[in-house]
């Protein structure tokens, strides 16, 4: 039973999204591991403010571009994303004409099932990746090499929320184009990814979803042009340096109390 929150509080979002997490977890779709995940990347979100910054706009630009532009769009979905933002990725699935694949490093066919029926509570037509994960990532050791032969082994753009460096760098290698949404820009899923959108996955989605709405009617050569311009290692750089003015503000208003 979800704890019921005041919207007063402070922390209201940051709670409201802990008690997302938590739910799912007792329902047996979200992994204790996951709840792990969710701390650290809470610690991330801090440092950039909370919010949207201006480097992960144009990351979300450029990743609703490459959606758009994509021939076998493929939006693949853990626990912590069920829990979070269903709704939202089957929003973004329809407007980018995606698949959607579950896709689990802690992965069991009770996990498998729980969140597919989730994703086809908000509407999903078609979830891949339950009963035909039968291709496998070459060089990916874990279960997240089961995929579906029909969704993320044929892609060539594939979205991963959350931190997922191993199969992030054997989807590289197989030539596709990967979009990752991490709060850790460090982190090897941040490096490896051909866009890193640095963002609460919360906020990122919805924002991909409304980009693309926009940008859906926008002529080829426009998409291509803002796919052309974007530079994954100038935005990362530009979250480290958002990150240590930041940092430099803050301390500095500490000095002062």
């Amino acid at each position: 039973m979800r704890v019921e929150i005041p919207r007063s509080h402070p922390r209201y979002e940051s709670l409201l999204i802990r008690e997302k997490l938590v739910e799912g977890f007792n329902e047996g779709y979200v992994v204790p591991q996951g709840l792990i995940a969710h701390g650290r990347g809470e610690c991330f979100d801090y440092l950039i403010g909370e919010k949207t910054i201006e480097p992960a706009f144009k990351a979300i630009q450029a990743a609703a571009a490459t959606l758009l532009l994509a021939k076998h769009p493929v939006i693949s979905v853990n626990g912590n994303v069920a829990a979070l933002v269903p709704g939202d990725v089957v929003r973004l699935a329809k407007v980018v004409n995606a698949k959607i694949e579950v896709n689990l490093f802690y992965r069991t066919e009770e996990r498998i099932r729980k969140i597919a029926d989730v994703l086809r509570s908000h509407g999903a037509d078609e979830v891949l990746g339950v009963d035909d994960a039968t291709a496998t990532i070459p060089e990916l050791f874990s279960e997240r090499r089961r995929v579906s032969p029909r969704g993320i082994y044929i892609a060539d753009v594939v979205l991963v929320a959350l931190e997922d460096g191993d199969r992030t760098e054997a989807l590289r290698r197989m030539g596709k184009t990967v979009i990752a949404i991490d709060l850790n820009p460090l982190s090897r899923t941040s490096l490896a990814a051909s866009i890193t959108i640095v963002d609460n996955v919360v906020r990122a989605v919805p924002k991909l979803v409304e980009v693309a709405s926009t940008m859906r009617s926008q002529p080829k050569e426009f998409l291509e042009e803002i796919v052309r311009n974007y530079d994954n290692s100038k935005t990362i750089a530009e979250v480290l340096e958002h990150i240590c003015q930041r940092l430099r503000e803050l301390s500095e208003k500490v000095i002062k109390r």
